[in-house]
C-alpha cells in the first residue's frame, strides 16, 4: 500500500476532494459578500436592521436542511452518487447565474431567495458528501479520507470567506468580481465532478417517498438503530453547536475585549481553520489507519482545556488603549498563549470530528448510510439554530463574550461526560489507545482479516498483564475478553472489565457454576454477533514459550460453530507487565518504548479449529512476525524451532 499515491492523487478520490472543496469554497464567497452588504450598506428588510437581517439570512441558508433532509437522503441511498453530484454541480451553476442577477438588481429580497437554494443545494450534497467515501475507500482508509475532506472543507469556507471579504469590498464593482468568481468555481466544480467514477446503487429498490414530516421521522429511526451510531451523530451535531458559538463570538472578542483589528480577526480564523486541518491529517498517523474512536475523548477534552484558558488568556492580555493589528497583537504580553489557544482548539476539533465522521459511516447500514448522514445533517442544523438562541440569551442575561466561552468549554466537558457515560466504548477505547501509544511503539499486521461485522472467535497466546487492553486498543471493533474471574475482581478495574462487557471465568475445581456462566455468556455473545477473544493457555506465561493450548476452544465450538481467528502477540514478554525478570509490576521499569506486534492470521472454520491446530497457528504467526528482541529462555525467538 506504501507505494500507492496520495488518496488526492487518485481518481477514486481525487476529483470528489475537489469537486467538495471547490463547492464549499463558492458558498462562503456568496455568503461573506452577502453578509458584508448587508452590514456596510445598512440594507432593511422586513423591517429589520442589519444586525437582525444577518441572523435572518443564517436562518434562510439553515431552513432547507429541515426541509428537504429527509428527500436528500432517500435519492442519494436510490440513484447513483456520481450522477447525482454532477446534476447537483449543474444546479450551483444556476443559482450563481441567479446570484449574478440579484447583485446586478441590487435586491436583498432576490439575494436571500438564492441563499435559500444554496442552502438547498448543500441539504442535497450533504448526504452524498459523507456517503460516499465507504464505497470509494477502504475502511483502513476512512479516517484519512475524513481528514483530508474535513481539512479541506475548513479551508475552503476560510479561504471563501476572505475572498468574498476583499472582492465586494472593491467601489462600485465588488459585484462583478464577486459573480464572476462564483460563476467560474461553479463551472470549474462541475468540471471536476465530470471525472467522480460510478459507484454502486445503495438500495435500488427503495421507493422515494416525498413526505417530508413521515420521511423525516423515519429517518430519524434509522438514526437510533445503532447506539454507537446515533452518540456519534449526537457528538457531531454536539462539536457544531460548540464551533458556531466560537466562531460567532470571536470577532467581537477579538474587537471589543482584545482590540485588534480586522486583521487579527482573520489570523485567529486562520489559525483555527489550520488547527482544524492538521487535527484532521494527524488522526490517520495517530489512529495507525484505523477507525479509531479512542481520539474522541482526547478531542473533546481538548476543546475543553483550551476553550476554558482561552478565556484566562484573554483576560491576561496587556491593555491597550487603541485597535491593534497583528503585529501591535503580538508584541502584547499574553498574545502567544492567546494564539496557541486558538489553535490547539481547532486540533482538538480536528481529533474529535473525523473519527466521529468515520464511525458513523463504517457503523451504519450500507442501504440506509444516506439517510443516515441526511439525519445527522437535521440534527447539525438544529444545534447550530439552538446556538444562536444560546448565545442570545447569556448575553442578554448579562455574560460578556469571553464569560459566554468559558461557560460553553464547561458545557463542554458535562456534554462529552454524559455521551461517553452512555456509550463506555468511547472512554475504553481511549484508555487503551492512550496506555498502548504511550508506553509502547505498536505494530499491527493484516488487521482486514477481522470481520467488519458478525461473530469470530479470537484466540492469543498470552504473554503478560495488557495483552486485552493491547487487542482491544488495535482491533477497531469492541471485543468481549474471557478473563480469570480474580483479575476480573480487581478493586477499581473491575468497573472497567464489567462496562467493557468482559466475560470472568474461573476453573472447575474452583467454581463451577462461574464456568457454566461463562460459557453461557460466550455462547449469547456469540448468537448476538460479537467478537470473543480467548486465551487457551489459561494463564499468563512464565517462561516466555507458548503452553499447550486448552480444550475450553473446542467446547465453545461445539456450541457455537464460528470461524476462528488466530492470532499472535511479539515483544511484550521480558516488559513490566509480563512475568519475566521476577515477576510482573515488580521491580524497575522494562522495555519502556518498546517495539509490539500483533500478527493476525486466516480464520479457521470450526471444524479444523482444535486446540492443537490453533496453537500451531500461533506459533507460525510468531516466529514470521518475529524481531530479534524478541527473545525467551536461552536467546530463542518464541515460535522457532531450536
Amino acid at each position: 500500500m506504501s507505494s500507492e499515491p496520495g488518496l488526492v492523487r487518485q481518481r477514486r478520490f481525487g476529483p470528489f476532494f475537489a469537486t467538495q472543496a471547490l463547492g464549499a469554497f463558492n458558498d462562503n464567497v456568496f455568503k461573506q459578500a452577502l453578509i458584508i452588504m448587508i452590514t456596510y450598506q445598512g440594507l432593511v428588510l422586513f423591517g429589520m436592521d442589519a444586525g437582525r437581517l444577518v441572523n435572518f439570512a443564517a436562518i434562510v441558508f439553515i431552513l432547507p436542511f429541515f426541509l428537504f433532509s429527509a428527500t436528500a437522503g432517500q435519492v442519494a441511498d436510490r440513484f447513483e452518487k456520481s450522477g447525482l453530484i454532477r446534476k447537483i454541480k449543474a444546479f450551483e451553476i444556476a443559482v450563481m447565474g441567479l446570484a449574478t442577477l440579484g447583485f446586478w438588481l441590487d435586491s436583498i429580497s432576490f439575494l436571500l431567495g438564492v441563499l435559500f437554494l444554496m442552502g438547498t443545494q448543500s441539504a442535497f450534497f450533504g448526504p452524498i458528501k459523507y456517503s460516499i467515501l465507504p464505497q470509494v475507500l477502504e475502511t483502513h482508509e476512512l479516517v484519512k479520507g475524513n481528514g483530508q475532506v474535513s481539512m479541506g472543507t475548513f479551508v475552503a469556507i476560510l479561504l471563501g470567506s476572505l475572498a468574498g471579504g476583499a472582492l465586494i469590498a472593491v467601489d462600485d464593482v465588488g459585484w462583478v468580481w464577486v459573480s464572476a468568481m462564483v460563476l467560474a468555481i461553479a463551472v470549474t466544480g462541475y468540471a471536476w465532478s465530470r471525472r467522480i467514477p460510478a459507484v454502486p446503487v445503495s438500495d435500488p429498490e427503495l421507493k422515494v417517498d416525498l413526505n417530508i414530516v413521515r420521511q423525516t421521522l423515519k429517518m430519524m429511526g434509522y438514526v437510533r438503530e445503532n447506539p454507537v451510531v446515533f452518540r456519534s451523530i449526537l457528538g457531531n451535531s454536539w462539536f457544531w453547536f460548540f464551533g458556531s458559538v466560537l466562531l460567532a463570538q470571536l470577532p467581537p472578542l477579538i474587537q471589543a475585549h482584545l482590540r485588534g483589528d480586522e486583521s487579527v480577526a482573520v489570523m485567529m480564523f486562520t489559525l483555527f481553520s489550520i488547527g482544524i486541518g492538521g487535527g484532521s491529517l494527524l488522526c490517520d498517523k495517530l489512529s495507525f489507519r484505523r477507525v479509531e474512536i479512542g481520539l474522541v475523548p482526547l478531542g473533546s477534552l481538548g476543546l475543553s482545556v483550551f476553550g476554558i484558558d482561552l478565556y484566562f488568556a484573554a483576560h491576561g492580555l496587556a491593555a491597550v488603549a487603541e485597535p491593534v493589528g497583528i503585529g501591535g497583537f503580538l508584541a502584547r504580553d499574553g498574545s502567544v498563549r492567546f494564539v496557541i489557544d486558538v489553535l490547539l482548539l481547532g486540533v482538538s476539533g480536528g481529533f474529535y470530528i473525523v473519527p466521529l465522521l468515520a464511525v458513523i459511516q463504517h457503523r451504519s447500514r450500507p442501504d440506509k448510510r444516506s439517510r443516515v448522514i441526511a439525519g445527522a445533517n437535521v440534527l447539525n442544523a438544529l444545534l447550530m439554530v439552538l446556538a444562536g438562541g444560546y448565545s442570545i440569551a447569556l448575553l442578554s442575561a448579562g455574560l460578556d463574550v469571553t464569560e459566554l466561552l468559558l461557560v460553553t468549554a464547561i458545557m463542554n466537558f458535562v456534554v462529552a461526560t454524559y455521551i461517553f457515560l452512555l456509550v463506555p466504548e468511547f472512554l475504553l477505547r481511549f484508555a487503551s489507545w492512550a496506555l498502548v501509544h504511550s508506553i509502547y511503539r505498536v505494530e499491527v499486521s493484516d488487521l482486514e482479516k477481522i470481520p467488519d461485522e458478525g461473530p469470530a472467535l479470537l484466540v492469543s497466546n498470552h504473554v503478560s498483564f495488557v495483552d486485552a487492553l493491547v487487542i482491544g486498543g488495535l482491533i477497531r471493533r469492541p471485543v468481549r475478553f474471557v478473563m480469570y474471574y480474580k483479575i476480573y475482581n480487581w478493586p477499581i478495574l473491575r468497573w472497567i472489565f464489567r462496562t467493557a462487557k468482559a466475560i470472568p471465568i474461573a476453573s472447575a475445581r474452583e467454581d463451577r457454576e462461574l464456568l457454566k456462566d461463562a460459557f453461557d455468556r460466550i455462547q449469547q455473545e456469540l448468537e448476538d454477533g460479537q467478537l470473543v477473544c480467548i486465551f487457551p493457555e489459561g494463564a499468563i506465561t512464565r517462561d516466555g514459550e507458548v503452553q499447550i493450548f486448552k480444550s475450553g476452544v473446542e467446547q465453545i465450538l461445539a456450541r457455537t460453530p464460528v470461524n476462528v481467528i488466530p492470532m499472535a502477540l511479539n515483544g511484550l514478554w521480558g516488559s513490566y507487565f509480563s512475568r519475566s525478570d521476577g515477576g510482573a509490576l515488580k521491580g524497575p521499569w522494562r522495555k519502556l518504548w518498546a517495539r509490539i506486534r500483533l500478527s493476525i492470521g486466516e480464520g479457521l472454520p470450526p471444524e479444523r479449529a482444535t486446540a492443537e491446530a490453533l496453537r500451531k497457528r500461533v506459533l507460525e504467526l510468531m516466529a514470521v512476525s518475529a524481531h530479534p528482541d524478541d527473545r525467551g529462555p536461552g536467546g530463542k525467538i518464541a515460535g522457532q524451532p531450536p
